[in-house]
């Protein structure tokens, strides 16, 4: 039997829920490393998804704690969204990534894990980025730690030839 080697994972199944929101307590947070939010906005932020469907996986939050679009002001829906494009821009060049997902799931039976505090999820795509680990075990293979992957995309923010 080969073995999967993920320890991160072993601080969420032992830990306990953190009080309020996770995506309000991020952008509170003192380092932005240990909170792996990558990027800051007057209006949003963009921040790592810790538990990620693919490596690279970001969100893109609206500092508002609204959990449904209808509940966003008109212009932070735009700065929103104008960040949207840039975050996918941003990890799509850093990471070489040959497509993305972008999408929202708004309420708990649309599949949000967080229904109360509007998000938007990216996820870098690759060509063959399937493997065999979720047919065999529900499980799926990130490659790269998420804080270096962090440090990659945190420099690309911060890198002006972007925007």
């Amino acid at each position: 039997m080969q073995q999967l080697w993920a320890p991160w994972r072993m601080a969420y199944v032992v830990s306990e829920p953190t009080p309020g929101c996770v995506f309000c307590n991020a952008l509170a947070a003192d380092r932005d490393d240990l909170s792996l939010l990558v990027h800051r906005e007057p209006d949003a932020f963009v921040l790592m998804n810790r538990f990620p469907y693919n490596g690279g996986h970001v969100m893109v939050i609206p500092r508002r704690h609204v959990g449904s679009p209808a509940d966003l002001p008109a212009g932070e829906w735009a700065s929103l969204f104008d960040l949207v494009r840039r975050s996918t821009l941003v990890v799509s060049r850093t990471l070489k990534a040959h497509g993305t997902n972008v999408g929202m799931n708004l309420g708990r039976v649309a599949g949000a894990g967080i229904e109360d505090h509007l998000h938007v999820h990216i996820v870098p795509r690759w060509n063959g980025d399937t493997n065999f680990m979720p047919v065999l075990g529900d499980t799926k293979v990130v490659s790269e730690a998420l804080e270096a992957t962090w440090e990659k995309l945190r420099t690309a923010f911060r890198d002006e030839a972007w925007r």
